[in-house]
């Protein structure tokens, strides 16, 4: 039934997706081939059957090209494409962080769409797609970090979920001392991303951002990661290492840290919300038991949650930029989020669909997620450009030489200052 209404209100919705060169009207002018890059092309891989959908209602055809799982090879291939001039691909799945660095090789979409094809989508995402006045692509679904916790084991000892990350340490020190004593002796407080990598980038962002400290690049341009907030938190991340945290934290990405919560071993997790249907899947040691809140933050600051996803765009060189701006519109309209949300779980990013009836009924820790989105943080990507991954490198470089010991909080964030000045000069 979902599904027959979404094709009923698509239909009614489809020749205001593009002007001058709607669908309906495609399908009386010669047909075209659209070549779509998705993702790995497995069972949750959603791109396939939006494409396919277009392609049956407008009359086209769609090809749709499988890339590497892994988005640093994915960058890899799109780098070698759009830098040959390469007409093959027309329509490229983005992440949230590659809009500032492909830019020059993307349409700006506003061009093709109409004025208000980005109402009702997190003002954050539209942002950080629009570079230097280009809306260069559109925000199909979203992430952001998370704190999951352990709710029948703060009600256990008489804990609330903690606001602040003081609290955090406090609770997650108390109860692990308590649960050892009871004979778990791999039991740990807390349980984040550490190793030197992108997802470490994320967590520090966060616990900077959250205690007042900037975005290490502000939207002007300016590197503000030397400060004494950015410091303080980076330093408390550090004393978790070895304390509430494992030594191992310092190599462990999303999944080695999701294994140590669900297998029992953690009261707090830091991840993203395609955690809780697992967590609460069925082998789950901690089904039923786990809670899900927005993260802490500093006493100078508020929670602050780092934002990430995937985004669609049109290559420069299609040959069909109309068409492939139409098929953007069709996957990333709230018919098509929807479904999207409703079979894979997967978080809009357009608002609305968070107060949806039947999206909640399949998965209702999405309403919980709103406010987290809402005031989500974007890593500097945008504003950062072509210099981004250096950026980025030089951030949780520096930030895991701290939480190994190697520098302190206020040595670690005057070097990265410096660091991201010699880049900022060079221009963003």
């Amino acid at each position: 039934m979902i599904l027959d209404n979404a094709k009923q209100q698509r239909r009614a919705l489809i020749g205001a997706l593009v002007l001058g060169g709607s669908a309906l009207s495609a399908q009386n002018t010669l047909a075209a081939e659209i070549a779509i890059a998705c993702g790995a092309g497995d069972a949750s891989d959603y791109c396939p059957i939006a494409a396919q959908e277009w392609a049956e209602e407008t009359g086209h055809t769609v090809q749709v090209v499988s890339t590497p799982n892994s988005s640093t090879e994915k960058l890899s291939l799109y780098q070698q494409l759009l830098g040959s001039q390469s007409s093959d691909i027309d329509v490229l799945m983005v992440d949230i962080i590659w809009p500032g660095m492909l830019d020059d090789h993307l349409v700006d979409l506003s061009e093709y769409l109409p004025e208000d094809a980005t109402e009702g989508f997190f003002p954050a995402l539209v942002d950080n797609n629009t570079v230097d006045g280009r809306l260069v692509a559109m925000p199909w679904f979203t992430d952001a970090g998370l704190l999951y916790y352990r709710k029948d084991l703060l009600e256990k000892y008489g804990h609330e979920v903690p606001e602040t990350w003081q609290q955090l340490t406090d609770i997650a020190t108390d109860i692990q001392a308590a649960e050892r004593e009871a004979g778990n002796d791999d039991f740990w407080g807390f349980s984040f991303q550490g190793r030197a990598y992108e997802g470490l980038t994320c967590n520090a962002l966060e616990w900077v951002a959250s205690h007042g400290g900037g975005t290490l690049v502000d939207e002007q341009g300016e590197v503000t990661i030397d400060n004494p907030r950015a410091a303080a938190a980076l330093d408390l991340a550090a004393s978790w290492v070895g304390t509430i945290a494992p030594e191992g934290a310092l190599n462990h990405t999303e999944e080695e840290t999701r294994g140590i919560f669900q297998s029992g071993n953690a009261l707090f997790l830091r991840n993203w919300p395609y955690v809780w249907s697992l967590a609460n899947g069925e082998g789950s040691e901690v089904a039923g038991k786990v809670g899900m809140a927005p993260l802490p933050h500093g006493p100078e600051g508020e929670a602050k949650a780092t934002l990430g996803g995937w985004n669609f765009a049109v290559s420069r060189y299609s040959e069909h930029p109309e068409l492939a701006a139409d098929l953007v519109a069709f996957i990333t309209s709230r018919e098509q989020q929807k479904a999207h949300a409703i079979q894979n779980g997967m978080n809009p990013t357009i608002e609305a669909l968070y107060q949806d009836e039947e999206v909640l009924a399949s998965n209702p820790s999405m309403s919980e997620l709103y406010e987290t989105l809402t005031n989500g943080v974007p890593r500097p990507a945008t504003v950062t450009g072509d210099a981004y991954a250096r950026v980025s490198n030089a951030f949780f470089n520096r930030t895991h030489q701290v939480l190994s010991g190697d520098l302190d909080g206020a040595s670690a964030v005057r070097q990265l200052g410096r660091e991201l000045e010699r880049l900022g000069r060079r221009g963003w």
